[in-house]
């Protein structure tokens, strides 16, 4: 069997066949209940490799007093056993040079907190749940360990799913995730792909038949695929939940559950949330084993507590005239932007009709949008060529880089 680390033998063997066939209607049925969870035997599974981490001499002397110091100025605090010391500085930690040249390119100067202690906790194989805001670098918080654990696993063969399974609440996050998965993982020839509703499944399918060793899923598109036999999770090792608050919120706990089923329960498993409450809890303690939790801020954490917030409370009747004021508040100062949330599609669209008609340069993205047409409205977003977005509150998470 082939390894990553030695590339002389690139699928070069057969296995499990993705299957394929038509299906039934899915009026009157649950998501995921064709799939049966597998009845797992531990000593016939093929055993793998999670604990890559190796501490630099620099890593293991700090002193308590450092480490302490480090941790109490980044707001970091931890639960679990055998808490490994914290990756400082880049120069910290041996990096593989695929990773170092990609983060030298980035023009990253030292991981951020939720990186800098996370990773050794992953690169250990450990299972653990990250609590941070938006824009802490969660993302390659876990997608560096994802490429090392990927690097030390025999090559997919035909027919072979994704080794590493990551599971985000929207496509727009999703497709944030694959950027970061691309970048960091281009070097080492590891193949990701996206997979989400509201966009045809057909590429989408050719890419997880051609083999890919990441897949980045939103919960139903991801069931689909699995009953339909497009894919398997039969390699699965390195599972992520990413915003495990936000799917609860939008109902994902049951297709969440049955997708889990599907892994082998040996794997490695991250969960990473805004927030923590007693649902995500559950969670937790349903799918991780001997875990530690890391937490960057309060642990009430509800959004990033650098911001300014005013909350204002008002009848229906006056939100038109206080966005009115705020839009002619706001705009009057130089670059700025602004994102309105409206609870339904139909509110979005009559929200932005108005305010064209009003001259305010708006635009918007909801559901009904084509994937092609959001991407578009976000990047004249992103440029300030429309720096007004109205949008539904599904589209309230993985808009950070956005604004």
């Amino acid at each position: 069997m082939s390894y990553r680390s030695r590339r002389d033998d690139w699928g070069s063997r057969g296995g499990w066949g993705s299957g394929g066939g038509g299906r039934p209607s899915l009026k009157g049925r649950q998501p995921g209940e064709r799939l049966r969870k597998p009845r797992w035997d531990l000593t016939k599974l093929t055993p793998f490799e999670k604990n890559f981490y190796q501490p630099t001499p620099t890593v293991l002397n700090r002193s308590p007093y450092e480490v302490e110091k480090y941790r109490t100025d980044k707001e970091i605090t931890l639960r679990g056993r055998n808490i490994p010391n914290p990756i400082q500085y880049f120069s910290d930690y041996n990096f593989p040079d695929y990773v170092m040249a990609e983060i030298r390119r980035q023009g990253y100067e030292q991981p951020t907190p939720i990186q800098g202690q996370g990773w050794p906790i992953s690169l250990q194989g450990r299972d653990f749940v990250g609590i941070a805001q938006t824009g802490s670098g969660k993302t390659l918080g876990y997608i560096l360990p994802a490429i090392v654990h990927i690097n030390h696993q025999p090559y997919l063969e035909r027919g072979d799913g994704p080794i590493a399974l990551i599971l985000a609440p929207t496509r727009e996050l999703a497709q944030q995730i694959l950027t970061v998965a691309q970048d960091y993982g281009a070097s080492s020839k590891i193949r990701s792909t996206c997979v989400f509703g509201g966009a045809p499944k057909g590429p989408q399918i050719r890419d997880l038949e051609r083999g890919v060793e990441i897949c980045i899923a939103t919960p139903g598109r991801l069931i689909d695929f699995l009953e339909a036999g497009k894919t398997n999770l039969r390699r699965t090792t390195y599972l992520v939940l990413d915003e495990a608050d936000r799917m609860l919120d939008m109902g994902f706990e049951p297709q969440i559950r049955k997708i889990v089923d599907q892994i082998r329960p040996d794997r490695q498993t991250l969960m990473w949330s805004a927030t923590w409450p007693k649902e995500v809890r559950n969670l937790a303690e349903d799918f991780l084993k001997d875990y530690i939790q890391l937490n960057v801020g309060s642990l009430s954490l509800a959004a990033n507590h650098n911001i300014l917030q005013i909350v204002d409370v008002c009848q229906e009747i006056e939100k038109d005239t206080k966005l009115r004021q705020l839009l002619e508040e706001i705009m009057a100062e130089k670059e700025s932007k602004i994102i309105v949330f409206a609870e339904t599609k139909r509110k979005v669209d009559d929200l932005t009709r108005r305010m064209r008609r009003e001259g305010w340069p708006a635009m918007c993205i909801h559901g009904d949008k084509s994937q092609q047409e959001r991407d578009w409205v976000l990047s004249e977003f992103r440029s300030g060529r429309a720096p007004i977005l109205v949008a539904t509150d599904v589209a309230a998470r993985g808009l950070g880089k956005y604004g």
